[in-house]
């Protein structure tokens, strides 16, 4: 017995009554009519009513993609993403081995080549994680559920998806060396077999047989999407013969290698080598011409695996239409996944941030830091080779100097201050001739008022803010102190203070007492008007130099802690950038509240806070180097409580206390808010 079936969900507001009265007459192609028990055929058995049968019998006929060796897996869900992720451009490269790995997350991937900008603490076997307890004493994360996972596919090559996909859904390589996330879940098949297998999980087909799974087959209802694991492992897949693998297989690894030479113009990917501009100019990067070759290589995907999976022109037809129908919900509506939540895998756009003459400048300050290499613009250096897609990542993107080669005057400290040898814009502007750009004539001011902006747009991912170069100024932004993470040392403050603060405080106090004496009788308006300004820029000196003094004691940079968990203390320094410094003091009190003692910088401040939860927290222990002294393993493998520590909590607090660290950290608490400074939230307190 058959049911009629009326679809309209596609048909325009003002057009439906029409579309159901055609329908209802026999007159249209909206009218289906079908036997239910043949839902049955498709898993979930979803009201696939406008689809054939053909379409039906591959559920029947062809074997799930979890068979003959292949596996889908979900990976970690941190619980606490915060503090077990950061972005690969925030960490010391030279630690990626030992304490950092590449870790594949999820969010809006692009078909074949997606950059893996996040990385996760997996120290000792991700013994922090692992001991992440909750109040109850369960652990917070998944890996207790992960066990098998972890033993046999981290760190293995394969393939990755968004766990919630923004359109169709798209599958990437992922390089050997990862972890994988439970909201970018991976997919493994025989070795060497990859290649093919990406061409075919990135084919219109095997998308619409996912969805039809999730009775999205013909798009266009606006519901999240959800490609559960348990979805792609069911839906049909054809046999691969060797001559349709190996076809398939060389168009996906051009499809990749297109889609990353796109991604060479990121400064933040590890594919970068140059910036728009430069880049064209030395490699013939011509994104519109690539954009074409993608879609012909997806064509020609296409096509073979429709005549693998044997489907018929009418239902090729059902598919095509599918597949734009989905395309012009994804275009139209917002998908629920781009909701904000600590495990979340939804990410912001990856169209890059700035205009191209943006992005070559914040190049040039790269080069003037020492981060980036311009011998790769003048042709002193070689492009290095592409790499294969499964190769593992590096730690440094091509673009950047390779490890033994940075110019040994590398800078931490640069200033806005013309005429000094530090200057950033005068070695901006040399930097720019060397390379045979145009260095802008307000580029001053541009780096003064718009670069730090822009540079913290740049480097935020996953809702991880965390720029490199930092911009510490006076509230007008009329001096500028800029630091660069990778080069600083614990004497970088210091020297910011002794070096550089307090010798332009006394130059500019200088010019203000030749002024002052040089205009004290029958000054002109014009004259009144310089000399207010320079009264206005010595104020603003010596507060940005007592601020400076301020937080100068309590400076101990440990990059495992990540960006903003180290610049939070000096919010007061960044008045220039309201919404940057409210961000900063939100942290700064959340350290302050004992939010986030297992930062090495919570240990520095508050030793004897973090030094007694390390004795009821294994976590925290594991964190700050003290697992031996308050936890003992048992002969079964378990881990308990000492009944007593090889150290007592006295002794450890006294040997990290220090009443120069005190006192300056009572001064900071203490202090007035500072002028131009963020609106007071709450009043740190030295306790939490």
């Amino acid at each position: 017995m058959k049911t009629v079936f009326i679809r309209a969900v596609g048909a325009p507001v003002d057009e439906k009554a029409s579309v159901l009265r055609d329908a209802i007459r026999g007159q249209s192609a909206a009218r289906f009519e079908e036997d239910v028990t043949t839902f049955s055929q498709i898993q979930r058995s979803p009201f696939a009513y406008w689809i054939g049968d053909g379409i039906r019998r591959l559920f029947a006929d062809l074997a799930p993609f979890a068979s003959g060796g292949r596996v889908v897996k979900q990976g970690l869900a941190t619980a606490d993403d915060f503090r077990f992720l950061r972005l690969w451009s925030e960490v010391d490269p030279f630690r990626f081995s030992g304490r950092w790995f590449a870790f594949a997350k999820g969010g809006r991937l692009s078909p074949f080549y997606a950059d893996v900008y996040l990385v996760v603490n997996w120290e000792a076997d991700g013994s922090e994680i692992k001991n992440n307890l909750n109040d109850r004493g369960g652990v917070r994360s998944n890996v207790w559920m992960l066990r098998d996972t972890a033993a046999t596919y981290f760190f293995q090559p394969g393939l990755t998806y968004p766990a919630r996909p923004h359109s169709t859904g798209w599958f990437a390589a992922v390089p050997a060396g990862c972890i994988f996330g439970h909201n970018g879940p991976m997919v493994f098949v025989k070795r060497g077999c990859e290649l093919a297998w990406l061409a075919m999980l990135n084919s219109r087909v095997y998308h619409f047989l996912v969805q039809l799974m999730m009775s999205r087959g013909q798009g266009g209802s606006g519901q999240t999407l959800t490609y559960e694991v348990g979805m792609v492992a069911a839906t049909p897949v054809p046999a691969l013969p060797l001559e349709a693998a190996k076809l398939l297989a060389d168009r996906a690894r051009r499809s990749w290698s297109l889609k990353r030479r796109l991604d060479t113009t990121n400064e933040i990917s590890h594919a970068f080598i140059l910036p728009p501009g430069p880049n064209e100019k030395l490699t013939r990067l011509d994104p519109v011409a690539i954009e074409r070759e993608l879609a012909s290589l997806q064509r020609e995907i296409d096509d073979r695996t429709f005549a693998l999976y044997g489907i018929s022109p009418e239902d090729r037809a059902t598919i095509e239409a599918s597949a734009k129908g989905a395309a012009a919900a994804a275009s139209s509506a917002t998908d629920a996944s781009d909701e904000p939540n600590d495990n979340d895998a939804s990410e912001e756009d990856d169209t890059p941030v700035g205009a191209p003459a943006d992005t070559l400048l914040s190049w040039l300050v790269g080069v003037a830091f020492g981060r980036f290499d311009p011998r790769l613009a003048t042709g002193e250096r070689a492009i290095p080779p592409e790499p294969e897609p499964f190769d593992p990542l590096p730690a440094r993107s091509p673009g950047m100097y390779p490890e033994g080669e940075e110019p040994a005057d590398r800078p931490d400290i640069l200033v806005d201050d013309e005429g000094h040898a530090d200057d950033l814009a005068a070695r901006t502007i040399a930097i720019a001739e060397r390379v045979n750009v145009d260095a802008p004539e307000n580029l001053r001011a541009w780096l003064a008022k718009e670069f730090f902006p822009l540079h913290i747009k740049m480097y935020s991912k996953s809702r991880r803010k965390a720029p490199i170069y930092w911009q510490l100024a006076t509230s007008s932004a009329s001096y500028s102190v800029w630091l660069y993470l990778h080069a600083f040392s614990k004497d970088t403050l210091f020297r910011v203070q002794n070096d550089y603060v307090a010798p332009k405080v006394a130059h500019e106090e200088r010019r203000l007492e030749s002024l002052t004496g040089e205009l004290r009788d029958g000054a002109t308006a014009a004259q009144r008007k310089q000399l207010a300004a320079q009264e206005a820029l010595v104020e603003e000196l010596r507060a940005f130099l007592d601020e400076v003094k301020r937080v100068t004691p309590l400076w101990n940079p440990n990059l495992d802690d990540g960006v903003i968990i180290n610049f939070a203390p000096l919010w007061r320094l960044v008045p220039q950038h309201n919404s940057w410094q409210k961000e900063l003091k939100s942290t700064w009190d959340a350290l302050c509240e004992g939010k986030y003692d297992w930062a090495h910088l919570a240990m520095h401040l508050w030793p004897e806070r973090v030094v007694a939860k390390c004795a009821k927290d294994r976590s925290l222990a594991i964190a700050h180097g003290l697992e031996e002294v308050f936890w003992v393993e048992g002969t079964d493998g378990k881990w308990t409580a000492r009944k007593t520590p090889t150290k007592s909590v006295d002794e450890l607090v006294k040997e990290r206390t220090s009443p120069a660290v005190r006192s300056a950290l009572k001064s900071l608490l203490e202090a007035p808010a500072a002028s131009g400074a963020a609106k007071k939230t709450r009043k740190g307190k030295a306790n939490a």
